[in-house]
């Protein structure tokens, strides 16, 4: 890994209606690729920011109100969870808890991005208060790697946002909801996951981490992006 700075409603059935349980409602085998990848901290005012060559979905929208499309999936990497929330146009929403671990989480969540259409993955960077990385963070920047390279044979982009603080929101906002210990206790990780999101869309994606293939063929597909969706064209 190289490092270059460049300066609601509460979905709580656990039913499989997809390969996966949902809080609102087998991954199939694909391709390993080398985990090599380079991670750059997008600052948005350097004229050469990879940010004018990858822009997450947050800057888009930020840049034109009227921009359609682009989903972005979030997800809270815990030690034996990992919650997700989805955000299609401009409501977020917590989508489901994996207790998978290691390469069938990432063939999991890239299943998953295809079955909801997103085009981004907003991975929660562990951090303390602060601002300084924890033992966590080399983990989860290990897994983010990993994913960047399959994402991008996709045309799917992976960025990494400060998460510290989520979990206690998530708590928070699903006591104000409402939600029982017991939902509590199975839908908190996808709550972070839905903060996060909130966060990283709140900011415009600003002092995100982009996480990008050495590889120069993957990056060109960065650039094409994903194939078009004729519902949004």
């Amino acid at each position: 890994m190289c490092s270059l700075q460049l300066q609601s409603q509460p979905f709580l059935n656990l039913s499989r209606t997809n390969s996966y349980p949902t809080l609102s409602k087998s991954p199939s085998s694909l391709p390993f690729f080398s985990t090599s990848t380079c991670i750059f901290k997008l600052k948005f005012r350097a004229s050469s920011s990879p940010v004018q060559e990858f822009p997450p979905n947050a800057l888009r929208r930020k840049s034109n109100p009227q921009w359609r499309g682009g989903f972005s999936l979030g997800v809270d990497l815990g030690l034996s969870r990992t919650g997700l929330a989805l955000s299609k146009g401009f409501s977020v929403r917590p989508l489901t808890v994996l207790k998978l671990r290691g390469q069938k989480l990432e063939l999991q969540l890239l299943e998953i991005a295809e079955n909801e259409e997103a085009d981004e993955f907003i991975i929660g960077l562990p951090k303390s208060w602060d601002g300084k990385e924890t033992p966590q963070s080399n983990k989860v920047r290990s897994l983010a790697g990993r994913l960047a390279v399959r994402a991008a044979e996709r045309g799917w982009r992976v960025y990494l946002q400060d998460e510290h603080g989520t979990s206690t929101d998530a708590a928070y906002r699903m006591i104000n909801l409402g939600l029982g210990k017991s939902a509590r206790q199975k839908s908190s990780d996808a709550y972070a996951a839905v903060i996060l999101l909130e966060r990283y869309f709140a900011m415009s994606g600003e002092d995100i981490e982009i996480v990008l293939p050495k590889q120069m063929d993957l990056q060109e597909k960065l650039r094409r992006g994903a194939p078009l969706d004729i519902d949004f064209s």
